[in-house]
């Protein structure tokens, strides 16, 4: 069993995302073995980019601050290496093409391999284009991770016959950030996924709290969270690593609910 399908076969997973390098190096390191002590099966670990199309303002403005402490993607590999010194956690990148074209796809996926990064998701690049990075990434063994969006319903069959690892459904049309409601019917999009893939479906984008993650958690494999742990690292800052345990224990409670 792979580790990222072994995040998802007790309960219903929690995955947490952070930005590498917010505040700083050492704390990023910090922030996700405390994540995994308080119970995060999967943590999403994004690579900071000057424009990242997808975020909302919580995450844009995690980026240009790691950014200004110089994190370079070479940063993040060793946040991986030293992640990877005390813990077998699952860790997927969440990153935009250009960081992983510059420095050089088979460069790239070949340090993931030697470090252990299982997963990359990279939400710029459509499906149709997946292949540029899919056998590369395939080859040193890192799935690449689908999103399956509410607009995707035409495609979830192509999409999902595709997928490995397992598949981010988006659960709100715009960008990431916290959102007091959901209002996609997310039954209705998971259902018509089932009916086509066994991976393990995990729902992100927008949840923020116990109840939401409650909900979620009745009805999909994993629950994503990222802007609402990033909102903590801006407030924080260094001083964080025991609020973040906090939040994530009671999410993960409450999407086993």
């Amino acid at each position: 069993m792979s580790k990222i399908a072994n995040a998802f076969k007790d309960d219903t997973a929690f995955i947490a995302f952070l930005t590498a390098g917010d505040p700083t190096i050492d704390k990023t390191v910090e922030f996700i073995l405390a994540m995994e002590e308080a119970g995060c099966d999967l943590v999403e670990i994004g690579i900071p980019f000057s424009d990242p199309m997808a975020e909302g303002v919580v995450i844009q403005d995690a980026n240009v601050r790691a950014l200004k402490h110089n994190t370079t993607t070479d940063d993040v590999f060793d946040i991986v290496r030293r992640v990877r010194e005390k813990s077998d956690i699952p860790l997927v990148f969440l990153t935009y093409i250009n960081p992983v074209f510059f420095y050089g796809y088979e460069k790239f996926f070949k340090r993931c391999a030697e470090l252990g990064v299982d997963g990359i998701i990279t939400p710029d690049v459509p499906f149709e284009e997946k292949g540029e990075i899919r056998d590369i990434a395939r080859e040193n063994g890192v799935d690449v991770i689908s999103l399956i969006a509410p607009t995707s319903k035409q495609r979830i069959q192509m999409i999902a016959n595709d997928a490995t690892g397992f598949i981010y459904v988006v659960s709100s049309l715009g960008v990431t950030g916290m959102r007091s409601e959901i209002k996609t019917d997310l039954n209705a999009i998971l259902s018509d996924i089932r009916e086509v893939t066994d991976l393990p479906l995990a729902v992100g984008f927008g949840i923020n709290t116990p109840e939401q993650a409650s909900q979620i958690g009745k009805i999909a494999d994993g629950v994503i969270v990222g802007s609402a742990i990033v909102k903590i690292i801006e407030k924080y800052g260094e001083d964080a690593t025991e609020h973040i345990s906090e939040y994530v224990s009671s999410m993960k409670k409450a999407a086993n609910e």
